[in-house]
């Protein structure tokens, strides 16, 4: 069978303009997996609410942070899969699970190459019904629909890949100087997607007890997994509990997301007086608009105007070497089965 490669990362709208990142905005936000709300009700909070509004603003913070080349994101994606495809000897695209270019668009590229077995990589290191279970997903989907002769096989989450904690530790390492509070930021995701992804329907409490006790539910439990890999990076940098903690950012809406809060945090350390900070966003491999505008802008904003005197914002894997190699090496793992 020829074999092929399929990256996918979030998404980011077409331009800056608010046309654009409303239409964007309702790709995203419409998914079922995203807004797990009847459709609707999906759809007057999205359409009748949010697009009402959140376009504008949005588009504003996607200004701050675009570049010449592009979304950041998109930009760092396609960097990634030229430097993964320079180590391999099958075809590797990358995708969009929104906007361009699309899961759609890669899928048939693989397919005129002549590829019948397809290894999806949803670049994540946690599972979450609103990542990489979207993917699948739509992929699958996609897939049965046109192209029954390719099969699809999928890369797990790779947060507990020793290599890659050990690589993400390195690349802290360069950033983190020595006094430093280090703050872990994942994206939230509301409450009820945890319990929603327990496959035990029983095991899953949000609380310390259960991500730490051994069960099945951890294969698709998201907060098990961001505490997981926070642990497994500290012990790779050697820092006291009193020197690191672990929070979680870009809450939609009035429900219950996971907590602590990043923006909460920040403010809460300042107050409690630490005065230097370094913050990362493990649960991204890639710089895009939640690390750039809502981190390294308003995070940096929100910890100096509460007593913080430094704020160092340390940068995604995007398309470093190490990473680059590091995952190509799991693709040919899975091209020599």
């Amino acid at each position: 069978m020829s074999k092929g490669v399929l990256l996918v990362n979030l998404g980011s709208p077409n331009s800056t303009s608010v046309k654009d990142v409303r239409n964007y905005l309702d790709e995203f936000l419409m998914d079922p997996r995203v807004i797990d709300l009847p459709y609707l009700s999906r759809a007057l909070l999205v359409k009748g609410i949010i697009l009402r509004t959140r376009p504008k603003k949005s588009a504003a913070a996607y200004q701050k942070v675009w570049t010449p080349e592009g979304s950041p994101l998109i930009v760092h994606t396609r960097k990634l899969t030229k430097k993964v495809q320079a180590q391999l000897s099958i075809p590797v695209q990358m995708a969009m699970r929104y906007g361009n270019p699309s899961i759609a668009s890669a899928i048939e590229a693989l397919s005129e190459k002549g590829v019948s077995e397809i290894l999806l990589v949803p670049l994540y290191p946690q599972y979450a019904m609103s990542t990489t279970e979207t993917i699948s997903v739509l992929a699958h989907k996609i897939v049965k629909k046109k192209y029954p002769h390719i099969s699809l096989s999928e890369l797990p989450s790779f947060y507990n890949r020793p290599d890659y904690v050990k690589l993400l530790a390195a690349s802290i390492k360069e950033y983190y100087k020595e006094g430093e509070y280090l703050l872990f930021s994942y994206h939230g995701i509301p409450e009820r997607h945890i319990y929603k992804s327990d496959v035990t329907r029983e095991h899953c409490q949000i609380n310390d007890i259960c991500c730490n006790t051994l069960s099945p539910a951890h294969q698709y439990c998201y907060r098990h997994q961001c505490y997981a890999l926070t642990q497994a990076v500290i012990k790779e940098l050697q820092l006291s509990p009193a020197h690191y903690s672990t929070s979680f950012q870009s809450r939609l809406g009035r429900d219950p997301w996971l907590q602590p809060y990043t923006d909460a945090t920040l403010e809460r350390l300042g107050k409690e007086g630490v005065k230097h900070l370094a913050i990362v966003t493990p649960a991204f491999v890639a710089d895009c608009l939640e690390t750039l505008e809502e981190i390294a802008m308003e995070g940096k904003e929100t910890f100096l105007s509460h007593g913080g005197e430094t704020y160092n914002c340390i940068p995604c894997l995007n398309d470093r070497d190490d990473w680059a190699k590091t995952l190509a090496s799991w693709i040919q793992k899975w091209q020599q089965k």
